[in-house]
């Protein structure tokens, strides 16, 4: 059975080059980074050398990156990290209601602890509002943290405007570039951001390791004591290969990302045409143009998006609802509720994320399948007319 992986926003395949990159350090260059023989040596350099790849890939310097297990720890670490180092100043907060799992649980964690949140609004296309933002803002405002690309609708930010506004007001600014690093154009300094979370497993790295950006002199708290790793910010011996795999795959983005940006714009927009002109009552989510390339959220209206995931699943295709994060829960989508889609819709909608590897012949699979699929489930479902 031919299968097909359209859920890229979930996770990559390792690229066979990282692979290749990562092997020596599972091997022969097994030191300790932290070690200052020839072996630990050999470790600290190929971890130097990936820091600096990173820095340069996003504008920053090589001193203002440090590597963690991925992007919900660095989310963790810049919401944490800031909250309490300036706590003196204030407690408020300032996120948004579409931010993934590791910012908003980590936002209602905060709020145990006496600061408060504020959960700005998104439009219909779900971007957030400014003006709501700068309602927002007071005295005691600490952080901003709004995310660069929405994982579930690809609608990306107006990032570089909402620091501008953080710039003015001095307040901290950190976004959650986990969906975008990689995948569109991203530079610290014309965003005006002061902390940054990436992953290297959205763009064919290693799962299990991500970074943060800390521009140079933000204060923050440290959330793992022990060693003096990552210049004394993130204790804990550093996971090299995987640093190296992460590494090789920013450097095959930043070689490879226009053409296949082409590419899977080319796909998504044949995935929607075709999908409007042959399956009635559809609908997509997300801004028709602030959008990552590869990401298409598409309501299927009467039918249930699991049963569409299941029914597709048994065809080979790999499809989601949603965050990988959230899957199992019965809730419709946050960020699809956040953007005013009723829940009855919200339950029928389905993400496709597509890659590097996708074809339109798979496209042509994929829509070919759903059309009998949805057919088959408005059918069983009572509240379907035709």
């Amino acid at each position: 059975m031919k299968r097909i992986y359209l859920d890229h926003n979930a996770t990559t395949p390792v690229d066979p080059r990282v692979v290749e990159a990562m092997l020596p350090y599972f091997g022969e260059k097994f030191g300790n980074a932290s070690s200052i023989h020839s072996f630990g040596r050999e470790a600290r350099k190929a971890i130097d050398d990936a820091r600096q790849i990173l820095a340069d890939f996003v504008g920053a310097q090589p001193d203002e990156i440090f590597f963690t297990s991925g992007g919900t720890e660095a989310d963790n670490f810049a919401l944490k990290g800031i909250a309490f180092a300036n706590k003196g100043k204030g407690n408020r907060v300032i996120t948004s209601k579409i931010e993934h799992h590791a910012v908003l649980n980590t936002c209602k964690w905060l709020e145990k602890k006496g600061f408060e949140i504020i959960y700005l609004p998104v439009d219909g296309f779900g971007i957030v509002d400014i003006e709501e933002l700068k309602k927002a803002i007071n005295e005691k405002t600490i952080l901003i943290t709004v995310m660069h690309a929405n994982n579930e609708t690809g609608a990306i930010q107006p990032i570089a405007e909402i620091g501008k506004i953080a710039k003015e007001k001095g307040i901290l600014f950190h976004t959650d570039a986990v969906q975008a690093v990689g995948k569109i154009p991203v530079n610290v300094n014309e965003l005006r951001v002061d902390l940054l979370s990436v992953s290297a497993h959205k763009i064919y790295g290693p799962k299990g390791v991500g970074a943060i950006f800390i521009r140079k002199g933000t204060k923050i708290e440290k959330m793992l004591h022990g060693g003096h790793h990552e210049n004394n910010k993130r204790a804990g011996t550093e996971n090299v290969a995987s640093i190296v795999g992460f590494a090789k795959a920013v450097e095959i983005a930043k070689k490879e990302m226009e053409d296949e940006n082409k590419k899977l714009l080319k796909l998504r927009d044949k995935l929607e045409k075709e999908i409007e002109e042959k399956i009635k009552h559809t609908k997509i989510n997300g801004h028709p143009e602030k959008r990552l390339p590869n990401t298409s959220n598409i309501s299927f209206e009467f039918v249930e998006g699991e049963s569409i995931i299941l029914s597709l699943d048994l065809k080979g295709v790999a499809v989601s609802s949603g965050s990988a994060c959230t899957s199992g829960s019965l809730e419709p989508s946050h960020v699809l509720s956040a953007m005013g889609v009723p829940p009855e819709i919200a339950q029928g909608s389905i993400r496709f994320s597509m890659g590097k590897d996708n074809t339109e012949e798979d496209i042509d699979f994929v829509v070919r399948e759903l059309v009998g699929i949805v057919k088959h489930l408005r059918e069983m479902s009572p509240l379907y007319k035709e």
